[in-house]
Parts: structure tokens; C-alpha cells; sequence
């Protein structure tokens, strides 16, 4: 399921309300290796009457919320080619079945060639494990879909979730740890978003058709309005190596975005404990002979 089910550049967009009077403040964050305000980085999509900034401590925050009406959904105003985002988040508390909150990077060409790296938080029963969902689409092609737990609450405290996308890598990490690494063999005819730019979204959105349990448990309103909090994000672009003008220029041969020991360990720490769901271990969906390229390549070590 992609995430542009909830909010993205094809679908209608409603018009910004007036934000909850009194509550609007602004959010410092850092982008593009400078300070900034979150609410001049990002932009209301829907659902601005249920979205609201406020101060959580010392750190100001932008609440998402939905009810039975509407969730709601923003958007960064900048565009990326190559770049790391990262965004705290503290999901909604209690019991949150049917209920998907989101952040995640989309291009805004046509949607038979777009591109999307996902990260879903499929919500759940009281006590029950959430779990990450992520996708990647590449050329109009996706269906790359892992699944996680993670080793925390992460109802409890705000965790920092990252999209780090290079020409070589999409790594995707949690509080700095890596539990996701997507190569790029482009040359071997696998699509890699290499040309098209993408923006930023974060959602919260009614997704109990299939969110829990394939969609055995829905959504309980009564615990409505569910809210899910956003703060610190942050953008950096890519850094090639010395001498190159960017990343898009890196040579193949180049090792700059080759993963570190660290990188790797965290990768295999997590396959072994966290992992859940794997495309290419799937072999109710595929025939030995139809999994995707990639997976004959890591499986080859390539």
C-alpha cells in the first residue's frame, strides 16, 4: 500500500482552514544546514482545523489528528534529488488500530513512472507491537515492501526516523540505526530513483481496510481524535566526494556511499531480531523464479 493513499500530489487538495486560534506558533527546525521555522518548510495539504503547533517542552510541535470526519496531512515546500530527511515522531497512544500515520518522500510526475520511499506506522490494539512499513517505488514500480518492530515504545517518547538516498543507497533508519538498505542496480536493470525530484509528506489517515491484521480490526472511534506529534525535521543534501560537483556525478565505481561496518552490523541486528516481512523471502507470493532482480543480487552478494 503506498503511502499516497493518504495524501500526495494526485489527489484533491482542500482548502488550508484557519489553524486552531491561539495555538499556532513557530517550530525552529534546521534544513539545508541552517535554521529555520517548521511552518516555513512545510505547508498544510488537509486537515489544517485538526492540525495544530504547539510547545511540548521546550521544543515546539505539530500535532496531526484524525476523527471520523478527516486526518490530516502536510507537505515540505522543497523538493529533493538525493538528500537525508529525518523527522522525530511520537505515534498516537492507546489503541490505535486502523489508524496509519506516515512519513514519506514522492515524486510529482505521472504516476505510472513516480517515485516514493515510504515509511507507515500501521497502527494497533492496546499493547500490541506497531509496525514500520516500508515500500519503495521506482519508475512506477514498487511492491518492495519490509516490515518492522521496533525496540521501543514508540507511543512512549518522540524516536527520529531517517530516509537517506544517494545514488547508491536508500538507507532507512531508526534513532540512527539502520534497518533498511535498498541498492541501486540500476545497471543490472533494476529502476533506482536517480532523476526525478521528490517532496516530503507526513499523514495521519483512517487506513482500516487493512492496516491491522489485514484489516480484521478496525478503527474504534470512540477513542477518537487520534493525534500523532512531528518535530525536528530536518534536510541535508547529499555529499559527494571531494572534487566531484554532485552526488548525481559520483563515478560507479566510486566506494563514498558503500555501507560502513556499523551500517552493516545494525542491518543484520535487525534482520535477526526486528524484521517481520520481507519481499524476497516471500515465497507465498513469488515462484522461485518471479522474485524481483534485486533479490537474486543480494542473495548473490552483489
Amino acid at each position: 500500500m503506498a503511502a499516497l493513499s493518504s495524501c500526495g500530489p494526485n489527489k484533491p487538495w482542500r482548502s488550508l482552514l484557519v489553524l486552531l486560534a491561539g495555538v499556532a506558533v513557530l517550530l525552529v527546525g534546521s534544513v539545508h544546514l541552517c535554521a529555520a521555522t517548521l511552518d516555513e518548510d512545510i505547508e498544510l495539504i488537509w486537515g489544517a482545523s485538526h492540525t495544530y503547533f504547539f510547545m511540548d517542552g521546550d521544543t515546539e510541535t505539530l500535532a496531526l489528528s484524525l476523527d471520523e470526519q478527516q486526518g490530516s496531512c502536510f507537505r515540505s515546500k522543497g523538493t529533493y534529488l538525493y538528500a537525508t530527511i529525518s523527522m522525530d515522531i511520537k505515534l498516537v497512544e492507546g489503541n490505535s488500530a486502523g489508524v496509519v500515520a506516515t512519513v514519506y518522500t514522492i515524486s510529482e510526475g505521472p504516476w505510472s513512472y513516480h517515485d516514493e520511499i515510504d515509511l507507515e506506522f500501521l497502527g494497533n490494539l492496546t499493547g500490541e507491537p506497531i509496525t514500520l512499513h516500508t515500500n519503495i517505488f521506482a519508475n512506477g514500480e514498487g511492491g518492495r515492501e519490509m516490515q518492522f518492530y521496533l525496540w521501543f515504545d514508540p507511543t512512549a517518547d518522540y524516536h527520529t526516523y531517517t530516509i537517506e538516498w544517494n545514488p547508491k543507497y536508500i538507507i532507512i533508519r531508526v534513532d540512527g540505526k539502520a534497518i533498511r538498505a535498498f541498492k541501486n542496480y540500476q545497471d543490472q536493470g533494476v529502476p533506482y530513483p536517480t532523476w526525478q525530484q521528490q517532496r516530503v509528506y507526513g499523514s495521519l489517515w483512517d487506513a482500516d481496510q487493512w492496516a491491522t491484521q489485514g484489516g480484521a480490526i478496525k478503527t474504534d472511534w470512540s477513542n477518537a481524535p487520534f493525534v500523532a506529534y512531528y518535530r525536528n525535521y530536518n534536510t541535508t543534501w547529499c555529499q559527494p566526494s571531494p572534487g566531484v560537483a554532485w552526488c548525481g556525478d559520483e563515478p560507479r565505481d566510486s566506494t563514498h556511499f558503500d555501507l560502513d561496518p556499523q551500517t552493516m552490523a545494525d542491518l543484520q541486528w535487525v534482520d535477526a531480531n526486528y524484521k517481520i516481512y520481507d519481499y524476497c523471502t516471500d515465497h507465498k507470493r513469488f515462484n522461485e523464479s518471479e522474485f524481483p532482480k534485486e533479490c537474486y543480487l543480494q542473495r548473490a552478494g552483489v
